[in-house]
């Protein structure tokens, strides 16, 4: 009965063993094809249920955006896409860079708008600013995303090496920059000198702006012509400053400061303080898509000059104000910056100036866009003209500013791109470039 029952567990045991054996033979063999058919399914699903979005930036890097966010498939035309996203970038004071992430949801999802901001430091490499740039639009298409189907395949964490933090900025936010330079140049009849140097501390928080600024500069032209020996130079400081306080995401106040000399101007030295109140049509939180501004400034002026005025004067103080509107546009058709300015001097109000500029880039179809620059101004308050004419060599070298009752400035140009716009494939060999051939001119 021993014997026997020996016998019997060892069957058992045998039969167990080819059991389990059988089993993960059967899972070895077929599961690569169930596992790869799960990922069919899922990559599928992916693709008809993917959001549609349509990506409007200078910067480019879309076909790595793409690579890297799965779940969301990039359109060339706005009109069929589900979100529409606007990105724009400005340095900061700081010398970094900040983009601004606006998304637009259209169809389904119409009305339903977001602002995000995504903030690099100075210094980055150009991949470390892409990988936050794409943190940052996987965080704003979430709130889209949510209510698609392919809401079941997403899954969010937090990363264990994000802790809270508080910032603590031991300069108290102040960015200093000092800067010289010198250029020289010359050939055997012609020589060329100028020494400039500057100095700018800036100091920038959401309720408070300090801008201030030195400088100084000279120049110097030496030219030979039938053994005569003709020299010219100038000369300019200058020192501004700037403080502005916000009240509300409407209104901002503050003041000007500026000390200046300068030989074109006919100026020893001139001191200008004066305030001024703002007010912006739209809240200063879509400042990077739409602003219109108007800017009220008094300035008190006391000005000594070199020589004696064609009115006359060699010392004058003077109370002048100016009035200013700024609209600029970011939007779908291109994007718009353009101001006018009036001013005029208390004591005598045809002593006046206005100055009229803007910038136009429109998209007139996918890929040609046109450029426009511009600038004119009228001018009737030029109180600092020397009596005494300007030489033929300080017209030409324009050393002494001289009458006049307008100046402008204009260009205009065009660009097209075009190109496959569908294709997001990657491939890294011999290098990475844009999509399409874009001409500029």
């Amino acid at each position: 009965m021993e014997i026997k029952w020996d016998i019997t567990k060892k069957i058992r045991s045998w039969k167990n063993t080819i059991f389990r054996g059988w089993i993960f033979f059967t899972l070895i063999c077929f599961s690569p094809h169930i596992f790869s058919q799960a990922a069919q399914i899922d990559e599928e699903v992916i693709k008809e249920s993917a959001l549609t979005v349509f990506i409007d930036c200078q910067w480019g890097k879309l076909d790595e955006i793409q690579k890297d966010i799965s779940f969301i498939k990039l359109v060339e035309e706005q009109d069929s896409a589900q979100v529409y996203v606007l990105i724009t970038k400005r340095d900061t004071e700081s010398n970094g860079t900040e983009f601004i992430l606006s998304f637009k949801g259209q169809k389904e999802f119409g009305g339903d708008n977001d602002q995000l901001k995504c903030q690099t430091d100075k210094g980055k490499e150009e991949k470390e600013i892409l990988r936050e740039l794409i943190n940052t639009l996987k965080m704003g298409f979430m709130r889209y995303v949510g209510k698609t189907p392919i809401s079941s395949l997403i899954s969010i964490r937090l990363m264990d090496e994000v802790k809270p933090t508080s910032v603590e900025d031991k300069w108290d936010f102040w960015v200093f920059s000092i800067s010289g330079n010198t250029f020289l140049n010359g050939q055997k009849l012609y020589k060329s000198g100028m020494l400039f140097g500057s100095f700018y501390a800036n100091r920038v928080t959401p309720e408070l702006k300090v801008r201030l600024s030195v400088g100084a500069m000279y120049n110097q032209d030496k030219f030979t012509f039938d053994d005569q020996i003709i020299k010219s130079s100038s000369n300019r400081q200058n020192l501004t400053g700037l403080i502005v306080k916000s009240l509300n995401d409407h209104w901002s106040v503050g003041g000007y400061f500026s000390a200046l000399s300068s030989s074109y101007a006919n100026t020893k030295f001139s001191l200008s303080p004066g305030p001024a109140i703002e007010y912006n049509l739209f809240p200063y939180s879509q400042s990077t898509r739409r602003q219109l501004r108007f800017l009220y400034r008094l300035d008190f002026k006391s000005i000594w000059y070199q020589e004696e005025t064609i009115y006359e004067k060699t010392h004058e103080n003077l109370l002048k104000e100016s009035l200013s509107a700024t609209l600029e546009l970011k939007q779908k058709w291109g994007t718009i910056s353009t101001s006018i300015e009036g001013s005029n001097y208390f004591h005598d109000f045809s002593k006046n100036r206005v100055h009229l500029m803007g910038e136009l880039s429109l998209r007139i179809i996918e890929g040609l866009n046109i450029n426009l620059n511009g600038s004119y101004s009228r001018i009737h308050d030029q109180l600092s003209l020397a009596r005494s004419d300007a030489s033929f060599e300080e017209i030409l070298l324009r050393r002494k500013e001289i009458a006049t009752t307008y100046n402008y400035y204009f260009s205009v140009g065009l660009s097209y791109t075009f190109g496959s716009t569908k294709s997001n494939v990657v491939n890294p060999r011999f290098g990475t470039g844009g999509q399409g051939i874009s001409i500029s001119f």
